[in-house]
C-alpha cells in the first residue's frame, strides 16, 4: 500500500526533540505559510512568461519592466495596510481576503487581452502577495513558543522558495513540452497563460484551510477576549490555565489594551522615526536591493540573453530554485541554534563576495556571430557565483529578515511596524526590477557591482544596529 506523505510530520522532523511542539501548533503555522507559496509563485511566475509576453503585447524594454515591477508596487500598498488591516479584521480574514485576490489575479493574467489589463491583474496580485508577506510571520510568530519561533516562522520564508520553484519547474514543463512558452496548449491558450492559472488551485487550497485556523491569542486578547485566548494558549502549548493566565496578562500590559496601533506610533520627535523602526526598514530595504530579484524574477531572461538556449536557460533557472530551496532547510536548521544576528553576518559577506564575482563574469561577456556570449571560463565561474549568492542569501537574510522584523518590535507596534517594514521591502524591490532591464542595457557587471555594494551595507547595518532575538518572548521585546 502507498504511504500518503505527512506534511506535518515532515515539518516536524526539522524540529529536535527537545524542541518539539504541539502538532496542532505546526499544523496551523503550515496553513499560515502557503500565503508565502503564492507569494512567491505569483512574484516568480513572471520569470518564464517574459520574452512570449513581450513578442504578444509588442512591449518596449521599458513596458516588462513595468509588468513585472508593478506586482511588487501593489506588494508595497497591500504589506502597508496588512497590519492595520490585521489588528481590526483579525489575522484569519486578512488571509481569506489575500486568498480571493490571489485566485482573481491568477485568472486575470491568464486570460488578459492587452497589456493594461495584464498590469491591472499583475497590480492585483501584488495586493495580495504584500498581505501574504505581512500576515504569515506576523500570525506565526504570535502562535509560535519562544524556543521554536524562528523555526516556524521560517516556514514562511520555506514556502516563498517553493513556490519559486514550482513556479519555475512549471514554466520550465510546459515550455519543454510544448517547444517554447508561446506555444499554444489548452483551449487554444499559450503556455505562459497557463502559467498564471496554475496558480488558483494553490490560492484556493489557501482560502479554505485559512477560514480553519484559530485566531492569534494576542489579537484576542487586543480585542479583550481574554478568556478565549487563555483557552487558546492552553491548547496550542499545552501549558496549565495559570500559565495561560499569566501570559495573558503580560499580552495585556504589553498590548495597551486601550489604544489602537496607528502608523503615528513609530514616530520619533528627535529622529524621525523610532530607532528601532528605522533598523527594520533598513533590513527590510537592503534584503531587496542586494538584487535576489533579479535572479528569480530575470534569471531565464537573462541567461538567454548571454548566449544560453531557451531549454538550457529554463533548466539553469529551475537548478537555482531548488538551491535555494535546500538552503532554506538548512537555514531552518540554523536560525534558532546559531541566532538571527550571526547568520545575517555571515550571509552579508557571502552576497558580497559572490557578487561582485558576477561582476567580474559578465564584464567579460562578448558579441560572437551577432549574439552576445560569456566566454570560457566565465560562464562557468558567473554561474557558479550566482547560485553561491543565492546559497547565502537562502541561508540568512531570505528567512532571518522575515523572522526578525516578525519579532524585534513591541507588541503595541507590531502589526503596524510590520507592515512599514514590509512596504518599504516591496517598495525596494520595484526600484530593483524596474529599474533591472534598463541597467542590463547599459551594462550587467555595473548592476550586480552594485547589488554588491548593498550586501557590504548590509553587513554594516547588521553588525552596528541588529541586536539578537533568538529565544526571547515577544514581551521582552
Amino acid at each position: 500500500m502507498t504511504h500518503t506523505p505527512d506534511p506535518i510530520a515532515a515539518v516536524e522532523d526539522l524540529i529536535p526533540a527537545t524542541r518539539r511542539v504541539p502538532r496542532r501548533v505546526v499544523g496551523i503555522s503550515v496553513v499560515a505559510a502557503i500565503g508565502g507559496f503564492l507569494f512567491g509563485f505569483d512574484t516568480a511566475v513572471i520569470n518564464g512568461a517574459v520574452d512570449p509576453i513581450t513578442n504578444t503585447f509588442g512591449l518596449s524594454t521599458f513596458s516588462i519592466g513595468v509588468v513585472v515591477a508593478i506586482t511588487l508596487i501593489g506588494a508595497a500598498f497591500g504589506a502597508s495596510s496588512a497590519g492595520w488591516l490585521a489588528d481590526r479584521m483579525g489575522r484569519r480574514p486578512v488571509m481569506f481576503l489575500a486568498a480571493l485576490l490571489f485566485i482573481a489575479a491568477a485568472v486575470g493574467c491568464g486570460l488578459a487581452f492587452s497589456f493594461t489589463s495584464l498590469a491591472i491583474w499583475r497590480l492585483i496580485a501584488g495586493f495580495g502577495v504584500g498581505i501574504a508577506s505581512v500576515i504569515a510571520p506576523l500570525y506565526i510568530s504570535e502562535i509560535a513558543p519562544a524556543r521554536v519561533r524562528g523555526r516556524l516562522a521560517s516556514l514562511q520564508q520555506m514556502a516563498i522558495v517553493l513556490g519559486i520553484f514550482a513556479a519555475l519547474l512549471s514554466s520550465a514543463v510546459l515550455a519543454q513540452y510544448l517547444n517554447g512558452a508561446d506555444a499554444d496548449l489548452w483551449f487554444g491558450l499559450p503556455a505562459w497563460r497557463w502559467m498564471f492559472l496554475t496558480g488558483v488551485v494553490p490560492a484556493l487550497i489557501y482560502g479554505i484551510l485559512a477560514m480553519s485556523i484559530p485566531e492569534s491569542p494576542r489579537y484576542l486578547v487586543s480585542r479583550r477576549r481574554v478568556e478565549a485566548a487563555e483557552t487558546m494558549l492552553v491548547s496550542l502549548h499545552r501549558v496549565s490555565v495559570e500559565e495561560a493566565r499569566g501570559s495573558v496578562r503580560r499580552m495585556s500590559e504589553t498590548l495597551k489594551l486601550q489604544h489602537r496601533p496607528r502608523f503615528r506610533d513609530l514616530l520619533d520627535r528627535k529622529t524621525g522615526l523610532l530607532p528601532i523602526v528605522w533598523v527594520g526598514l533598513g533590513l527590510a530595504a537592503l534584503q531587496a536591493l542586494v538584487g535576489i530579484d533579479v535572479i528569480f524574477y530575470y534569471s531565464t531572461s537573462l541567461w538567454h540573453s548571454v548566449g544560453f538556449g531557451e531549454s538550457a536557460s529554463f533548466a539553469l533557472s529551475v537548478v537555482s530554485s531548488i538551491v535555494n530551496v535546500v538552503v532554506t532547510v538548512v537555514a531552518i536548521f540554523l536560525i534558532d541554534r546559531v541566532g538571527r544576528r550571526p547568520l545575517l553576518l555571515v550571509g552579508s559577506a557571502g552576497m558580497a563576495f559572490s557578487l561582485i564575482l558576477v561582476s567580474i563574469g559578465f564584464s567579460q561577456a562578448a558579441m560572437r556571430a551577432g549574439e552576445l556570449e560569456l566566454r570560457a571560463p566565465w560562464g562557468v565561474i558567473t554561474l557558479v557565483a550566482a547560485n553561491v549568492f543565492i546559497v547565502f542569501f537562502a541561508v540568512s537574510w531570505g528567512p532571518v529578515v522575515w523572522v526578525l522584523l516578525s519579532e524585534m518590535f513591541p507588541n503595541a507596534i507590531r502589526g503596524v511596524a510590520l507592515s512599514a517594514a514590509a512596504g518599504v521591502n516591496w517598495a525596494a524591490g520595484v526600484l530593483v526590477n524596474l529599474t533591472f532591464p534598463t541597467l542590463r542595457e547599459i551594462s550587467l557587471s555595473m548592476s550586480y557591482g552594485l547589488y554588491a555594494v548593498f550586501a557590504v551595507v548590509s553587513w554594516l547595518l547588521v553588525y552596528y544596529f541588529v541586536r539578537e532575538t533568538a529565544n526571547k518572548e515577544l514581551e521582552d521585546m
